[in-house]
């Protein structure tokens, strides 16, 4: 069972360049208008959730000895890019473990005493999961920690010479982290969970399962054809792939009499500007920025940002990745390159250092 942890509306999870780079298709951050979609999307159980095999091995092995030794599970740490799936599990080793799940955000958790109001309405073996949890205040992870491994809260009652300290006990409950950014948790919280995942970037096939699952769900006719451009220009995300299947769902029930073919979905994905690989007109302009105004680089990613309009954070975080992963972009020492492949996908002659041979592309 589910029971999100309400959190007050003036606290914003995401900070406002987060904001802004939500509102581009291709943006593995979560929507507010797609929550309620994708808890339906969701899957409830570890067999039908699709994907991160060997994540799904170990975590069937951690519920089974933990029913058995009717104990809950331990601390679990979930990181990788957004949009990947670290909440659905979060939720799945709940109902896998037949407790509540308790839900919040690092950055929702402002004070100490936050955290200890969540802390001290949990009941044995429930789940609580925090979402970018390496945005938790120095302050609260000091809260955090005894929690975690003494399942006990310490708190300071009264000021100046009449402070005293408390101790009050917990029930023993899971923490389920989730984080964006593994590298910024601080070491001391990173240790005190039992068991991390890195969650991976999904393969076609595993992608265009999800579409397929997704469209039974909506109810929504779709063909192999029509699967795989969908699945092809997800950039291996399941967030990306469920909203591009709602956007082709609109172009088919409009255009197509309702059902997803080939055809269809090339035609409603080509009106958003979208290629055969999942790039957008953004990931465009910079390819052609670097390429035309820079003859290729090596630039600097402030600069490619001044000449394109955009926040360097958001290029560095948001449309860089996935440049990276094609081989269309290359990081150096002196500032970013594109590449041969790059040229080629473009339609633009090679020169100078892109022009020599390179490898083949990894296949999708």
């Amino acid at each position: 069972m589910l029971r999100p942890y309400s959190i007050p509306s003036s606290r914003a999870v995401y900070n406002d360049r987060n904001a802004m780079t939500d509102e581009r298709i291709f943006s593995s951050r979560p929507r507010n208008e797609e929550a309620t979609l994708e808890a339906t999307l969701r899957p409830r159980r570890l067999d039908e959730y699709i994907g991160q095999e060997r994540v799904k091995g170990n975590l069937r092995i951690a519920i089974a000895a933990a029913l058995k030794r009717g104990e809950p599970l331990d601390h679990v740490l979930l990181y990788g890019p957004p949009g990947l799936g670290k909440t659905t599990l979060a939720c799945i080793l709940a109902n896998e473990m037949g407790v509540q799940a308790r839900i919040t955000s690092g950055p929702a958790i402002e004070r100490p005493g936050d955290l200890a109001a969540i802390l001290t309405n949990l009941e044995a073996h429930d789940v609580l999961f925090i979402d970018e949890v390496h945005r938790l205040s120095r302050a609260v992870e000091e809260i955090l920690y005894p929690a975690m491994e003494d399942f006990a809260l310490d708190l300071v009652i009264g000021k100046g010479p009449g402070a005293r300290s408390v101790r009050l006990n917990l029930p023993r409950f899971t923490l389920i982290g989730a984080t964006t950014r593994y590298a910024m948790m601080s070491p001391p919280l990173r240790d005190r969970f039992g068991s991390v995942y890195r969650l991976d970037y999904y393969d076609q096939g595993a992608i265009g399962q999800i579409v397929e699952r997704a469209a039974l769900v909506l109810g929504v006719a779709i063909d192999d054809e029509g699967v795989k451009e969908i699945a092809r220009r997800s950039r291996g995300t399941p967030r990306v792939a469920n909203r591009l299947l709602r956007r082709v769902r609109d172009y088919a029930e409009v255009m197509a009499a309702g059902a997803i073919t080939g055809g269809a979905a090339r035609e409603a994905l080509g009106r958003l500007d979208i290629d055969g690989l999942g790039l957008d007109e953004v990931d465009h302009k910079i390819l052609r920025a670097i390429i035309e105004k820079f003859r290729g680089g090596p630039v600097g990613i402030d600069t490619i940002a001044a000449s394109i309009s955009e926040e360097a954070d958001t290029i560095e975080d948001v449309y860089e990745p996935y440049l990276i992963q094609l081989g269309f972009l290359d990081r150096t020492p002196r500032g970013r390159e594109a590449t041969r492949r790059a040229y080629e996908h473009l339609g633009i002659e090679p020169q100078g250092k892109a022009a020599s041979p390179q490898r083949p592309l990894f296949d999708a």
